[in-house]
C-alpha cells in the first residue's frame, strides 16, 4: 500500500477524505432506492397502480442490479477500482435522470431497470475500496460511517424528497438525485487516487474462472447466504412502510418527513458509535445484540394499530438502531472473508445476491400484503414473522462463519 494509507489505527487526512467520498456515494445510491418507499403513497395513486405493480417497480431495480453484479463480478478485480467506480456512477446518474423524466408506469419501470444496472454495482465497489484501503482493526469505524449514509438519506434526503413531491410532483426528487450523483462523481474523479494494488498480484486467466472460484468457495457461500437472509427482511418491510404508516397506523402523509427525519437523526448519531463498539467489543457480539433488538422491534412494529406520532417515532428509531447494530458489524466481518484477489468479485456477487433476493422479497411481500378498505394494508403482520425467521437463520449462519476454523480460509 502507498505510504499515506498505511496508518494502522488513526485515520490519515487522505483516508478521512476517502471515507467521506465513499459515504457520499452510498448516500446517493441508497437514497435513490429509499425514495421509492416513502414516495409509494404518492406514486401509486398518481400512476393508478396497486401494491403488486409498485412492488414490481421496486423489485425491477433489484433484479437488474443483481444481474449486473453477476456480470461484473468476473471483471471486478481486473481494473483500477476508481475507474470501475466512475463508470458505474456515470450510468447511475443517467438512469436516475430517466426516472425523473418518466411519465407512466411502463416508463418508470424501464428507468428503474436501467438505474439498477449501474447503481447496484456501486455499493460493491465501495466495499472493495473500503477493504483495500483500511486494515481490519479500522473497518468497524469505516463501515459505521459508510452505512450511516443510510441514516443520512432519511434525515437529509427523504424529508426533502417528500417535500418536493408534495409541493410539486414525484418526479422532482429523482431529478435532484441526478444532480447530487453527478456532484459526487466529479469529486471522486478529482480527489480519489487510483486503486491498483490488487492488480500487482497474480490474476486468474479468465473472468469466467475467476467468477467460478468466487461462487464455489465454501466460506464465500456462507457469507452470501447470510447476506441474502439479512436483505430479505429489509426489502419486505421498506417498500410498504409509508403506505402502512399512513393507512394502518393513522399517521398523516404530511407527518412522514418527521418520522424519517427523527429516525435518521438517531441512526446518524448511533451509526459511528456502533462501528466503534464493533471494533472494541467484538463484531459478532454487536451483531448478536442488533439481531435480538431488531427482532423484538419488528414484531412490535408489524403488529401495531393506530398510534400517536411520538410513539411511532420512538418505535421506528429503536428498530433502525437494531438494524444498524447488525448491518455494520456484519459488513466488517464479511470484509475479512475474501482473499485480496477476490475482494472485487466477492463484493460484486454479494451485492448481486442482495439485490436479487431483495427483489424476490419485495415481490413476495407484495403478494402477502393486500389492500383493504380505506387504504389499509392487510396481513402486514405475516411479513413481520418472515423477517424474524430470516433474522434467526442469518444469526445462525454468521455464528458458524466467524468460528475459528469453521471452513478453510482461501489463499491470497
Amino acid at each position: 500500500m502507498s505510504g499515506d494509507l498505511a496508518a494502522p489505527l488513526r485515520f490519515s487526512r487522505y483516508q478521512k477524505g476517502v471515507v467521506g467520498m465513499l459515504a457520499f456515494l452510498q448516500f446517493a445510491v441508497i437514497l435513490d432506492f429509499m425514495l421509492m418507499a416513502p414516495l409509494g403513497a404518492v406514486i401509486m395513486p398518481a400512476l393508478g397502480i396497486g401494491p403488486g405493480q409498485f412492488g414490481l417497480v421496486v423489485s425491477a431495480y433489484a433484479f437488474s442490479a443483481g444481474v449486473s453484479g453477476l456480470l461484473a463480478a468476473g471483471f471486478a478485480d481486473r481494473f483500477d477500482r476508481k475507474a470501475m467506480l466512475l463508470f458505474f456512477c456515470t450510468g447511475f446518474v443517467l438512469g436516475t435522470l430517466w426516472c425523473g423524466l418518466a411519465q407512466s408506469y411502463e416508463t418508470l419501470l424501464m428507468a428503474r431497470i436501467a438505474t439498477g444496472l449501474f447503481g447496484g454495482v456501486i455499493g460493491s465497489v465501495v466495499l472493495a475500496i473500503s477493504t483495500d484501503l483500511f486494515p481490519p482493526q479500522m473497518r468497524g469505524r469505516v463501515m459505521g460511517w459508510v452505512q450511516t449514509a443510510f441514516a443520512a438519506s432519511q434525515v437529509l434526503g427523504i424529508p426533502v424528497g417528500l417535500y418536493l413531491s408534495n409541493r410539486w410532483n414525484w418526479q422532482l426528487p429523482f431529478l435532484a438525485m441526478a444532480v447530487l450523483g453527478l456532484l459526487g462523481t466529479l469529486v471522486v474523479a478529482w480527489q480519489m487516487k487510483p486503486i491498483t494494488d490488487h492488480l500487482q498480484l497474480p490474476q486468474e486467466h479468465s473472468a469466467g474462472k475467476h467468477l467460478l472460484h468466487t461462487l464455489t468457495e465454501p466460506r464465500y457461500l456462507l457469507a452470501f447466504a447470510t447476506t441474502a437472509l439479512l436483505t430479505t427482511g429489509g426489502f419486505m418491510l421498506m417498500p410498504f412502510s409509508s403506505a402502512y404508516t399512513v393507512g394502518n397506523l393513522g399517521i398523516a402523509l404530511e407527518s412522514l418527513p418527521t418520522v424519517y427525519f427523527v429516525t435518521g437523526l438517531c441512526t446518524i448519531f448511533f451509526g459511528p458509535l456502533i462501528g466503534k463498539a464493533a471494533d472494541a467489543l467484538g463484531q459478532f457480539r454487536v451483531f448478536l445484540f442488533g439481531s435480538l433488538l431488531s427482532i423484538v422491534m419488528v414484531l412490535i412494529y408489524t403488529h401495531l394499530g393506530p398510534v400517536s406520532l411520538p410513539a411511532l417515532v420512538v418505535i421506528n428509531a429503536v428498530m433502525f438502531v437494531g438494524i444498524f447494530s447488525r448491518m455494520i458489524p456484519f459488513r466488517a466481518l464479511a470484509s475479512a472473508v475474501p482473499a485480496v484477489t477476490h475482494r472485487g468479485s466477492f463484493n460484486a456477487v454479494s451485492a448481486s445476491l442482495q439485490q436479487l433476493f431483495g427483489g424476490i422479497a419485495s415481490v413476495i411481500a407484495g403478494h402477502i400484503i393486500s389492500l383493504g378498505a380505506g387504504g389499509k394494508l392487510q396481513h402486514f403482520d405475516r411479513v413481520g414473522h418472515v423477517v424474524v425467521a430470516t433474522s434467526l437463520a442469518a444469526l445462525a449462519l454468521l455464528w458458524w462463519l466467524q468460528r475459528p476454523g469453521a471452513t478453510a480460509r482461501p489463499a491470497a
